[in-house]
């Protein structure tokens, strides 16, 4: 049976963390609104108060390994919940995510979104959504940055499988620059859904760069293949053993 006094602690946390989002986004509007630097400035310091909080709130440590991408990068992560989001975005100088469309209408974090150049997609048209993600990329590029993409297509509970999607790889052809696997752990500490947060080490880990000119399906599989053994890794160091879930067929 899960603390009750944890259970109440993760509440406490989770209330007051959005209500920082929303406080910040308020008195960042005005620069947000002027500048993409006051959208991105309002988001890094929620990204800190939301990990400075979860530490002593939750008992959830954050650290970052590997190093930290700089530059006109693709960076493929593995997403396990909101937190690999906010560590992510808050090590990168300059992080633009690809995300779901429904998310830009959503308050203050679509308008934020837009402001740093994240780019929508509409999941459900395929092989469409690909080719316009490519185009979206590309427009938004003003400014050199890192751009995040969930290769999975969505967050993934420790232990599960879910198949790796092309649209990384169309992108990595398409763009023409380095992509760095990013391998987490985050899920075991903040899941995808619920309340309950466990206290321990969350980690984001940055694996070496994937240069340009890998031929499709060896980048694909090397991707995976590395992005989800270095996860299982860091769920085995936290503790949970991912082999353990049974999957579903």
């Amino acid at each position: 049976m899960k603390n009750p006094i944890q259970w109440l602690r993760s509440l406490i946390f989770i209330t007051q963390m959005y209500l920082a989002m929303l406080v910040l986004g308020i008195v960042f509007a005005p620069w947000a609104a002027l500048s993409p630097k006051g959208a991105r400035i309002a988001c890094k310091s929620f990204a800190r108060w939301a990990l400075w909080t979860a530490r002593w709130m939750v008992g959830i440590r954050t650290e970052v390994r590997g190093q930290v991408p700089e530059g006109e990068v693709i960076i493929a992560a593995k997403h396990q919940s909101f937190l690999d989001i906010i560590i992510i975005f808050n090590a990168v100088p300059s992080a633009r995510f690809i995300m779901k469309r429904e998310l830009m209408w959503t308050p203050v974090i679509g308008v934020y979104a837009k402001r740093l150049g994240c780019v929508p997609v509409d999941r459900g048209k395929r092989g469409a959504a690909i080719a316009k993600m490519v185009k979206d990329v590309a427009k938004e590029s003003r400014e050199p940055g890192q751009l995040i993409i969930y290769s999975q297509g969505t967050r993934v509970a420790p232990g599960a499988r879910k198949p790796y999607k092309i649209g990384t790889a169309v992108l990595y052809e398409g763009l023409k620059q380095p992509c760095v696997p990013a391998a987490t752990n985050v899920g075991v500490f903040w899941p995808r859904t619920g309340i309950y947060r466990k206290p321990g080490l969350a980690v984001v880990e940055f694996l070496e760069p994937m240069q340009p000119g890998i031929a499709r399906a060896a980048f694909m599989a090397q991707l995976e293949s590395r992005v989800e053994s270095r996860s299982d890794e860091l769920m085995r160091e936290a503790g949970f053993e991912p082999d353990a879930i049974p999957q579903q067929h």
